[in-house]
């Protein structure tokens, strides 16, 4: 399939070159050290363009793995990807709190965890189940009053947040070297795992830290299927790229599908609601689907009006 705008078929799939520009997603695996940030500015130099590329949730530079970096038209699902759920795998110090819970921070308190078990510790993550209130930490990318979180702590500047309502699918200790544990993740949008790490040490009584970090996975992109930075760049500037990408509705799989003839493919491009009655007839409480051209081109994401009872046209691709 071409790797320009219309590259998408139902589902993932591997793309092939055209001289169209490149559109789809990047499953890269985040070196250690680096931004999110740092590693769009090198996918952008590579394909030698100023915008049109965008990531799929940001990685802490402590962090590595899973980070899909969306180019073209593909930037225009990157909400999917963020509200989607995320699997990690990380290594939390007992006995040490630091100011930025990992650490890249300077320690705050250290107090004994020699009475921590694996099974307290298993105990323990039961009260991270499912909804929980969380509070970020004060070094993060969030903002107060336009400015970020991080410049202001280092500024001395404190500020008092509130918890905020994130789900955990799933939170289970798998290793406890004392005094590390290892603990893998499935989570929601708005999860910080160093939350988990500081909240986790103060459930025991000896407080603790973030050590390492792997993002296993994100919506339907996987460590085991993703390139290296150094290899994506590469990959770009051989001409390779489109063997790389997937297409945008890689991300939309949980939407139910249809395909349109050329009448309502018409319609869609122009702006305008589908008839009555055309559309997944279960499917009108879900309330999206995405629309294929009778080829297999991915053509636009449909939003459903129940006062009209029609589909009408929410991101077209495409154009």
């Amino acid at each position: 399939q071409p790797c320009g705008p219309d590259s998408a078929g139902i589902g993932p799939s591997a793309t092939s070159m055209t001289d169209r520009p490149h559109s789809g997603i990047l499953n890269v695996d985040k070196p250690y050290g680096l931004t999110s940030m740092e590693v769009v500015r090198r996918v952008k130099r590579a394909l030698g363009v100023k915008k049109g590329v965008g990531h799929g949730g940001t990685l802490d530079p402590i962090a590595t793995g899973v980070i899909p970096v969306c180019i073209g038209q593909a930037t225009r699902v990157m909400e999917y990807l963020l509200g989607g759920s995320k699997e990690y795998t990380c290594r939390v110090h007992m006995g040490v709190s630091t100011d930025t819970f990992d650490a890249m921070g300077e320690i705050s308190a250290e107090r004994d965890a020699s009475h921590v078990t694996y099974q307290k510790i298993e105990m323990a993550l039961e009260e991270f189940h499912g909804e929980i209130a969380q509070v970020p930490p004060v070094y993060s990318a969030l903002k107060r009053q336009g400015r970020r979180l991080y410049d202001l702590a280092r500024e001395g500047v404190e500020v008092e947040l509130d918890p905020r309502p994130v789900f955990v699918h799933e939170v289970r200790i798998t290793d406890w070297d004392p005094p590390v544990a290892t603990v893998n993740i499935e989570c929601g949008k708005g999860f910080y795992v160093r939350s988990l790490a500081h909240d986790l040490g103060n459930a025991l009584g000896c407080g603790g830290h973030l050590t390492s970090l792997v993002r296993r996975r994100t919506g339907p992109f996987h460590l085991d299927d993703s390139v290296s930075l150094e290899e994506a760049v590469q990959g770009i500037e051989s001409g390779r790229a489109c063997d790389m990408l997937t297409g945008p509705d890689s991300v939309l799989e949980s939407i139910p599908a249809m395909i349109v003839g050329q009448q309502h493919l018409r319609a869609i491009r122009n702006g305008r609601p589908l008839p009555t009655g055309i559309g997944p007839s279960n499917d009108p409480n879900e309330g999206r689907i995405r629309a294929y051209s009778t080829d297999g081109t991915f053509v636009a994401t449909m939003r459903f009006d129940p006062t009209l009872r029609q589909w009408r046209p929410h991101k077209v691709f495409n154009n």
